[in-house]
């Protein structure tokens, strides 16, 4: 496997991972699918959101692949009044990455980047490796460390 930009960032900071491949099927992106093609709970498949604030811009948002962000929590730690998801369209202008391989590192600008803190109770949790088709197994501390992300309640309450 060709080593992605986000494995080339860890390897830098001397963070021990592990890629996983899967087929990518086209039309499904779904965490829920990734899931169980690596194997992985769903709770522990980290999907990551990209998010315009009025007042900071764009950033980054990490959460389990079956919660839903919650805006008006993401607004208040982000420090924003309100926030909207990134249109799909603009996703890949603005961070180089495609829907399904949206990754939290190594994106065209280093973005500020907000955690669920859900993550924390994972010896392991997967994001994306910065392609489709890839996943990287690595500690939340280490991710959070590597994106000097900011831990918080971010998931909106599922029923």
């Amino acid at each position: 496997m060709k080593k992605t930009n986000v494995a080339r960032i860890l390897d830098g900071l001397k963070i021990t991972y592990e890629l996983r491949e899967y087929k990518v099927d086209e039309n499904d992106l779904s965490a829920e699918n990734v899931a169980k093609k690596i194997g992985v709970p769903l709770e522990q498949v980290f999907k990551t959101l990209v998010v315009y604030g009025d007042k900071t811009g764009v950033f980054m948002a990490c959460l389990p692949g079956g919660a839903e962000l919650n805006l008006k929590a993401v607004a208040t730690v982000s420090g924003n009044k309100k926030v909207d998801m990134v249109p799909l369209k603009d996703v890949q202008k603005i961070t180089g990455y495609i829907r399904g391989g949206v990754s939290p590192l190594g994106a065209k600008k280093q973005f500020a980047v907000y955690v669920d803190a859900s993550m924390m109770k994972w010896p392991y949790i997967s994001i994306s490796a910065g392609i489709r088709g890839c996943q990287i197994l690595v500690s939340p501390s280490d991710l959070v460390s590597a994106t000097k992300g900011e831990l918080c309640n971010l998931a909106r309450d599922m029923v």
